[in-house]
Parts: C-alpha cells; sequence; structure tokens
C-alpha cells in the first residue's frame, strides 16, 4: 500500500501572470488529486514554485528596461494570489531564486559531472552580430523543422512540442534587432543522454498504466535515439556553473527547473523543522511520485529528468506522468504574446473560483485537445452548478431552516426510495474515487453530477413540501435524507468545488474545515526573505465516504452555492479578449 503520494506541478515562468491555458494543463489537475488523495487519509506532498530563470525572464526583464529580480518579485506574488484565489493547495510553492535551490542544483550537477555523465563539447551556435551575442533559445525565432510552423523558438516549437535547438530552425531571426544571426562555434557542457537510453527502455516497460500520449512520445523519442543535451547556456542570468572555465555561463534552466521538485521538498523538510524528512519523498519505496504537466514538458519529465535520477542515484524516479493537452480560447490556440487569453487576476475580479474550476474539469483535455469558451462556462455554469447542484442543495437547506426548527430533523422509518439513494449515494465514493486516484479527472466530476442527478429525481417524487402538512413526520424523514445526501455530496464535489463544499459543511453546521487551508508566509534565508503559498492540513474533519449527519445538528443560515450568470457575459468576455488582443 503507498503510505505517502509526492506531488509534483509544472513550474510556471515568472514572466506574466498564470492563464486559462497554466491551470488546465498542470495545475488544476494535481489539486483535484491532492485533495481526494488527503481525503483518503494518505500522507500527501505537493510541491512547485516559479520558475525564474531563463530567457523567459531575462527576455522580460530586457523588455522591461529593470533586473530580472524585479520581474520575478512582481509575477511571482501575482501566481502566488491566482493561485491562493483559485485554491491551489500546495504544501509549498516557492520559486528557483533560492539559496537552498542554488545549492541543489549545483550538488545534482556536480554529482552527474564527476560521474561522467556531463562533459564538455565544442558546439555550433546562432551568434547575432549587431547584438553581439549568442542567441540563447527565446532570444531567436523561425520556422520548425520538424512540423513547419512559423514562430517556433529556439529551445522548443508549440505546434508540435518538439524540443529542438535554436541552430535547427529554418529562417531564423534575432528576436531584438529582426537581423540574421551567423553560426559561431562555442563551447558548452552536455548531459550524456544516450547512457541512459537503455535504462529508461527498461523503466517504460511497465508504464502501460500511463495516458496513451504520454507513453507514445517518451517511446517515440527513444527509437529515434538519443543525443547529449548542452545543458549550460551564454547567459548573465541563472544559476552559476560550478566548474572551472565555464564561469561566464549559466545552468540551463530546463536541467535547473526540473531539481525543483527535490529542492522544493528539502525546502518545505527545512520549514517545518525537520531538514532529514525530504528522504520520506525520495527514497522511501513506499512513495509514489505523480508529475503533472502539459504535453510540452512529456520529453522533459519522460527523459530529461528520469536520467538525471539515474545518474544521480539513490532518489525514487516518477511513478506517473499525467500531462494534458492543449486547452484553446474561443477556438483558438492561446497566446501570451498576442494578449489571447484569460488572465487568472482578472477572472478571479470579476468570477467565483468553483465555476471554473468546474468547467474546466468538465472540459480537461485529457487525451485531447479542448476548447474554453464563455459561452459554454455560462451554460455549464447555469444549467448544472446552478440548476442541477447549486438548486439541490438551497432548496433542501431553506426548508429544513423554516420548516423544522433550524435543525436536522429527527427521521422515522426509512422507505425503500429513501435506503436507494443514501445507497446510491454512499456507493459512489468508489468510482468517483477509482476515476480521480487514476487522473480521469472528468470521468469522476461526471459521476458525482450523475449522482446529484439522481438526488434530485429523489426529492422531486418525494415532494416533502406537499407532505408536509399531512404527514410531518414523513416529511421530516425525506428531509433527514436529503440533508445527509447533500452532505455526502459536499464531499464528493470537495476535490473539484472546495469553496462552494466549505460553504456547505458550515450552512449543514460543522465546525472546522473539511481539509485545511491555505496561507501565504515569508521565509527567512540569510538576509533575504522570500514569499511562499503553503497548506495547513492539520486541523481536517472530513474523509472519503458518506455522511453521518447527526440528528439535531443545528443548521446555519442558508445561500445558494453558485450564482446565475445572465446571457450577456458571453458577448462582453468575448468583446473584452478581442479588444485586448487590438490592445496588444
Amino acid at each position: 500500500m503507498t503510505d505517502r503520494i509526492l506531488v509534483c506541478v509544472a513550474w510556471p515562468y515568472a514572466n506574466s501572470p498564470l492563464h486559462l491555458g497554466h491551470i488546465t494543463g498542470s495545475i488544476l489537475p494535481p489539486d483535484i488529486f491532492a485533495r481526494y488523495q488527503r481525503l483518503q487519509g494518505k500522507e500527501v506532498l505537493m510541491v512547485s514554485g516559479s520558475d525564474t530563470h531563463g530567457t523567459p525572464i531575462s527576455v522580460r526583464a530586457e523588455q522591461d528596461g529593470v533586473p530580472p529580480e524585479e520581474i520575478i518579485a512582481r509575477f511571482h506574488q501575482s501566481i502566488l494570489d491566482s493561485l491562493q484565489g483559485l485554491g491551489i493547495s500546495f504544501d509549498l510553492y516557492t520559486h528557483t531564486n533560492t539559496k537552498n535551490h542554488y545549492a541543489v542544483t549545483q550538488d545534482m550537477f556536480l554529482r552527474l559531472y564527476e560521474k561522467g555523465y556531463i562533459f564538455a563539447q565544442r558546439m555550433q551556435l546562432l551568434y547575432c552580430e549587431t547584438c553581439q551575442r549568442f542567441l540563447a533559445d527565446r532570444y531567436v525565432e523561425g520556422i520548425c523543422p520538424h512540423c513547419h510552423a512559423v514562430g517556433a523558438r529556439g529551445d522548443q516549437c508549440d505546434s508540435c512540442g518538439r524540443s529542438i535547438e535554436a541552430i535547427e530552425l529554418i529562417s531564423p531571426a534575432c528576436r531584438w534587432c529582426g537581423g540574421k544571426p551567423v553560426v559561431r562555434e562555442t563551447e558548452h557542457l552536455f548531459l550524456d543522454l544516450p547512457a541512459f537510453a537503455e535504462p529508461l527502455q527498461k523503466w517504460l516497460r511497465d508504464k502501460g498504466f500511463w495516458r496513451p500520449n504520454v507513453i507514445n512520445f517518451a517511446r517515440n523519442l527513444l527509437d529515434a535515439g538519443l543525443q547529449p543535451r548542452p545543458i549550460t547556456r551564454d547567459l548573465d542570468w541563472g544559476i552559476p556553473v560550478p566548474v572551472a572555465g565555464f564561469e561566464d555561463k549559466v545552468i540551463y534552466v530546463w536541467f535547473d527547473a526540473v531539481i525543483g521538485y527535490l529542492s522544493a521538498t528539502i525546502e518545505w523538510a527545512q520549514i517545518t523543522g525537520d531538514e532529514e524528512r525530504w528522504r520520506d519523498w525520495w527514497q522511501s519505496p513506499s512513495c509514489k511520485a505523480y508529475y503533472f504537466q502539459g504535453k510540452d514538458n512529456i520529453w522533459f519529465h519522460a527523459i530529461i529528468w528520469p536520467s538525471m535520477l539515474m545518474g544521480y542515484g539513490d532518489l525514487n524516479l516518477p511513478y506517473d506522468i499525467p500531462a494534458n493537452e492543449f486547452l484553446n480560447l474561443e477556438g483558438r490556440k492561446f497566446s501570451s504574446s498576442r494578449n489571447w487569453a484569460i488572465w487568472m487576476p482578472d477572472y478571479l475580479a470579476r468570477y467565483a473560483p468553483d465555476p471554473l474550476r468546474y468547467v474546466l474539469t468538465a472540459t480537461m483535455p485529457e487525451t485531447n485537445d479542448s476548447d474554453f469558451t464563455w459561452r459554454e462556462f455560462v451554460r455549464r455554469n447555469n444549467d448544472e452548478l446552478v440548476a442541477t447542484y447549486g438548486n439541490l442543495v438551497h432548496r433542501v437547506l431553506t426548508f429544513a431552516y423554516r420548516n423544522f426548527d433550524k435543525q436536522v430533523p429527527k427521521p422515522g422509518r426509512l422507505s425503500a426510495d429513501d435506503t436507494r439513494i443514501l445507497d446510491i449515494v454512499a456507493n459512489a465514493f468508489v468510482p468517483v474515487g477509482r476515476e480521480i486516484a487514476n487522473c480521469h479527472f472528468r470521468a469522476a466530476l461526471g459521476e458525482a453530477m450523475n449522482v446529484a442527478q439522481e438526488v434530485n429525481r429523489y426529492l422531486d417524487t418525494a415532494a416533502p413540501w406537499k407532505v408536509l402538512k399531512k404527514d410531518p413526520a414523513a416529511a421530516a424523514t425525506m428531509i433527514y435524507v436529503a440533508l445527509r445526501v447533500i452532505d455526502s455530496l459536499k464531499i464528493l464535489f470537495y476535490p473539484f468545488l472546495p469553496f462552494s463544499s466549505e460553504a456547505l459543511h458550515e450552512m449543514l453546521g460543522y465546525d472546522g474545515s473539511i481539509a485545511g487551508r491555505q496561507y501565504q508566509q515569508n521565509i527567512a534565508e540569510g538576509d533575504k526573505i522570500h514569499r511562499v503559498l503553503r497548506y495547513d492540513g492539520s486541523k481536517t474533519v472530513g474523509t472519503w465516504g458518506p455522511s453521518h449527519l447527526p440528528v439535531g445538528q443545528k443548521l446555519r443560515t442558508p445561500k445558494p452555492l453558485f450564482l446565475k450568470l445572465e446571457e450577456s457575459v458571453v458577448e462582453e468576455e468575448v468583446a473584452r479578449l478581442e479588444q485586448a488582443t487590438l490592445k496588444k
């Protein structure tokens, strides 16, 4: 039996706010998964942070004419606020510009170097004679050599997801001056990926439970043959290379970012006061590590990071990598550069978090790309959250509050229909839990909503509001059953809809939280202070299973769980998108 679960979440760059593509790709899925596993009584550690190095940060800093640290401070705080506002329950969300991360990264670099898995090699790179510098990844754009998409970066093509080198680009151009770069030779340090080809093949043999898009992508990469990969770059911003002769270079961001899962766990252990506790998550055979990514990061987590872990030794390899496909927006691909995006600070300023969590889960691109539209958002909010689930909860609570002395009534003998609906709800915890455990979040949410529809049918048939005057005892029994089933629904929906579940928990008369609280904290590191997001689950009262709501428990004033949205929201939000694109 797995005692511990390590949930590793992709690290967003601290060069912009979060948008819906980030959330549905790799941030919301692990939160659903972690919340469920905590209710199951598992020890869960969910870690990630803001990626603060590499060209995404330096490019933004140059664009804004400020130091990289200023970009990091601005957007890291924005990301923290968005994650907390959306209810993403990180045990630690930190960033990579810390002394701890520098030390852990350089330690892994040196261990691999000393074992011969990192070696020096001369290579050809693009150099801009006008700007007088080598053009590392995002400093150059061109045509993808694989799918021929225009606008591919010098590190990766967003259209096909392939990892590429800048020199492979067709018709490359300097991002700053637009000039045609020349090819020059320089020396860099490389990770010897071919040395891990056979161990990777062996490791992947029993991964048939992975999503097809992930396992097929990884096996195809191995079948095509691995090549040594450069892990240093000619940049001013990044972690220094701890090898003599390379003082003018930094460690490439893709190498440093994946180490963040380990360094964040070590930082978490330090914060908790037990510095060796990280070993429970990285060296214990009873711990399974899940890596939640977008499909553009499969390469790094199914091939490169396992190779690094194998080379370092005595660290757990990934158990599963449930990578999502891409989410599109109104039929078009998300584009930060063109401002075709729904930014989280903007969304949270106008709408509640749970409706977004619901709609993104219901349309999650688990096996194929999917599309977010404002029309579908409004429809699902009104027809499913409000009409199916929210109205069910509200009419049960208001009826009980008004007619049964604001408390859970004492039931009489349960009818066959009463027993049947209680059984339906109780039995639903098995399939919903199984689907979440297997990272099938759309299916799990669908199962939970089906149960809510069954409860609606039960209540419509029972019609306690009609029975009340003629047979108050029978009506009391029906409402007792209805309160118990909505109490169970709050748990079934909790991984997906934590805010409304907590609200329902309180209205049903409970004290305490279902499963903890989030908070931001300043962490001192030498003479520096950095801010992190943390999660406290020490005072949880919820468990994964049906309700045992006590008779006589006092109810609190009922309030609607969800608000109906006007149809005009669709046109308003689409117009807002178009206007933002024009301004860009």
